[in-house]
């Protein structure tokens, strides 16, 4: 986060600024992290209404299909640089939707609650704003895809190769 100068007016501290170079050494993070992605929380606290967040990824980063089962937990999610593919899927893994985001093209999606997506990254560099309605709650076990492998398994590298070319309407491999 960028710093500013100090300044004794009350206005002067209630805006935070996030610059382009606090964007890049998200990045930076993202290719060293375990995960090849890592981000920056702007929210207060876990508790907080809103949950608003920087995320930095990078193309081998997996990130399991999943939903969020709460009726209020819709998912905002805008692309500021690079290329994210949002994957959105029917309860029995057939991949129903594949939507392009980038700055310069498609920037932004809503996803309504209980709706199985992923993100796939298309390029090295890319980051996102993600904000939905608080408080947070790890997702359970329960609500990740189960036709798709955990992170970090040993199924995740084939079936993240599956996501960045499938297109609707595939049938996700381990879909019954």
């Amino acid at each position: 986060m960028s710093q500013q100068p100090p300044s004794t007016s009350p206005a002067a501290a209630a805006v935070r600024t996030f610059s382009a170079g606090d964007l890049s050494a998200l990045s930076e993070k993202a290719t060293a992290a375990a995960r090849r992605r890592t981000h920056l929380n702007v929210h207060a606290s876990a508790d907080a209404n809103v949950q608003r967040l920087f995320i930095a990824t990078e193309p081998d980063s997996y990130m399991r299909p999943h939903r969020h089962p709460e009726e209020h937990k819709w998912e905002f999610f805008v692309v500021l640089r690079g290329r994210l593919d949002l994957l959105v899927f029917e309860d029995t893994g057939e991949l129903r939707q594949r939507i392009a985001l980038s700055p310069d093209a498609t920037p932004a999606v809503e996803i309504a609650p209980r709706t199985f997506h992923a993100y796939v990254c298309m390029q090295p560099g890319t980051v996102a704003l993600e904000i939905k309605e608080g408080a947070y709650i790890p997702t359970p076990e329960h609500e990740f895809a189960p036709w798709a492998p955990p992170e970090r398994s040993e199924g995740a590298p084939a079936y993240l190769a599956w996501m960045r070319s499938a297109a609707p309407p595939a049938r996700s491999p381990g879909a019954r």
